[in-house]
């Protein structure tokens, strides 16, 4: 009997080995992962050159101490802020660390203006993370019930509302900073649109507020650019990643600029484990694969051929709502809770998740090619149709 405690709701399914975009498990039946360990792992499975540079680093360092150098990690923040155009990067080892991270960056910001109670703008339907600063921060009643008192200082206006958000600003003087995801992933993969993400920016130009973009689901290429906010042509003032960063290997960031640089010295903030060698030596081999094999690109590529295809499959189809998403970050909305597909899915061997109650999410590797797309479509489309006649 297992030991674990009850804290997730776990498929019958375990796995032994994966490959590319495919999982063996240990009864020999193969899957295609669409849900890559939830944007985990960016380059697939048992991607070669990053198993070969995992093993030779664990074969000299895993771990010291950041009371040391690390030239892994130095390397690492000059690869990131080259690609985000941001100027300095904390190592920590989760998306709820980096968010947890520019939390406080904002707080400490708010006594440096000399706000006593600095506030925060977060939107309804946003996840930043299960700790309870990002719990708080989040948007959905159901994962915060059991755990008030919830952290104060958070402050809630509807995604894509620019008008909300300027109304708050005007009424509460305390506000330091605003912090949104660019893609909403737990809330139901909805894009914010350019214009409104260049709002956000403009009015905390106009008001010496932070802007925070929560990357830790899209960033890392996800979305056919490095970075979700580039499709916007704007620069926030810290973004988080985490997920796709290591690809498999735990390894968050908290990157700053702008009014946000230079604020952390020593003693603010830290981590044990942050950025040790082992994780900073994933994320550098999975930032140089990435540009190599050309997945920025083909994350854009592939999945609007997704899009294409799965618009024109469900374009008839009574009870598909949409068909949605940026790059290899899509969703499609059915018009009534579909978290029975899960498990149905498995069956046939696909490995897709719900969100939100009604979104089949699909996050697939970067990876993700012509004869994968062809496997989804083909598996995928009459499940949702069969479902859907019930």
């Amino acid at each position: 009997m297992s030991h674990l405690m009850n804290t997730y709701g776990r498929q019958p399914v375990a796995f032994t080995h994966g490959k590319g975009c495919h999982l063996t498990d240990t009864e020999g039946k193969t899957y295609l992962d669409v849900l890559s360990g939830i944007a985990v792992n960016t380059l697939g499975h048992a991607h070669p050159a990053f198993v070969a540079a995992l093993a030779e680093q664990a074969g000299r360092l895993l771990h010291v101490s950041n009371v040391y150098r690390l030239p892994q990690q130095e390397a690492l923040s000059d690869a990131l802020a080259e690609r985000s155009g941001l100027s300095e990067v904390f190592f920590c080892n989760s998306g709820c660390e980096a968010n947890e991270a520019a939390i406080k960056l904002a707080r400490f910001y708010g006594h440096k203006q000399g706000i006593d109670n600095p506030a925060m703008i977060v939107m309804e339907n946003a996840f930043h993370g299960r700790t309870l600063a990002t719990l708080s921060a989040t948007g959905n009643r159901k994962v915060q019930a059991g755990f008030e008192p919830l952290v104060p200082g958070f402050l809630r206006t509807p995604y894509g509302d620019l008008e909300a958000i300027r109304q708050v600003v005007q009424h509460h003087a305390n506000v330091t900073a605003v912090m949104l995801e660019v893609l909403q992933g737990e809330g139901g993969i909805h894009m914010a649109a350019p214009e409104y993400l260049r709002g956000v920016r403009q009015l905390c130009d106009e008001r010496g507020l932070l802007l925070i973009c929560d990357e830790v689901q899209c960033g890392m290429g996800r979305t056919g650019k490095w970075f979700a906010y580039q499709h916007a042509g704007i620069l926030p003032d810290v973004v988080t990643l985490a997920k796709g960063l290591g690809s498999g290997v735990p390894v968050g960031a908290c990157l700053a600029g702008g009014r946000a640089a230079g604020l952390f010295c020593p003693g603010n903030h830290g981590s044990t484990f942050g950025g040790n060698p082992l994780a900073t030596t994933a994320a550098l081999k999975t930032i140089e694969l990435i540009e190599s094999e050309g997945l920025v690109a083909n994350a854009e590529r592939t999945g609007a051929q997704i899009r294409r295809e799965l618009a024109a499959a469900f374009a008839e189809v009574s009870g598909v709502v949409d068909v949605r998403g940026q790059g290899l970050m899509l969703g499609i909305e059915i018009d009534r809770p579909c978290g029975a597909l899960v498990g149905r899915a498995l069956e046939i061997g696909l490995l897709i998740n719900v969100t939100h109650d009604t979104v089949i999410r699909l996050l697939p590797a970067l990876i993700f090619g012509e004869a994968e797309v062809r496997e989804l479509t083909e598996k995928l489309v009459p499940l949702v149709k069969n479902f859907l006649q019930e």
